[in-house]
């Protein structure tokens, strides 16, 4: 599994990524953006603006997790469902956090329990709950933060 920063021709499969991500991980919440957005959101801003990382699984399995960091902000985290509790998750947090090593923040879905219990193991500390006024979906969130 290679790690590495994603080049244009990965926005496609790192957008179709955090759709199946997304679907799986968190059914109950209404996206405010259609799959099409989306794409166009990683073509043209994610991929070619942002820090972003993808996970390639080689020939046999293409893209199949995506990170996105901007400054010291983990603002995206999304790996393929098949490819959950393999340790995947991790060696993206570990590259953050030694990408950003005074420290990183990130947001989280209240409802979305497994990714919270994820981030707290590897050291994020909840610091703010919201009634997810300040996001798209209108879903209460959480803010986390780690410091080294």
């Amino acid at each position: 599994m290679n790690l590495r920063r994603a080049t244009a021709p990965d926005a496609p499969a790192a957008a179709d990524v955090w759709l199946r991500s997304f679907s799986a991980a968190l059914p109950t919440i209404v996206r405010p953006r259609t799959d099409d957005d989306v794409r166009d959101y990683f073509r043209e801003v994610v991929v070619p603006l942002r820090e972003t990382w993808v996970a390639d699984a080689g020939a046999g399995g293409g893209i199949v997790g995506v990170m996105v960091l901007r400054d010291d902000e983990l603002s995206q985290l999304y790996l393929h469902p098949d490819w959950r509790g393999r340790g995947l998750g991790d060696r993206f947090v570990a590259l953050a956090k030694e990408r950003s090593p005074g420290g990183l923040g990130l947001w989280a879905f209240q409802i979305n329990k497994p990714a919270r219990r994820f981030y707290e193991r590897h050291g994020f500390v909840a610091v703010t709950f919201t009634d997810g006024s300040g996001n798209e979906e209108g879903e209460p969130d959480v803010r986390y933060v780690w410091r080294p």
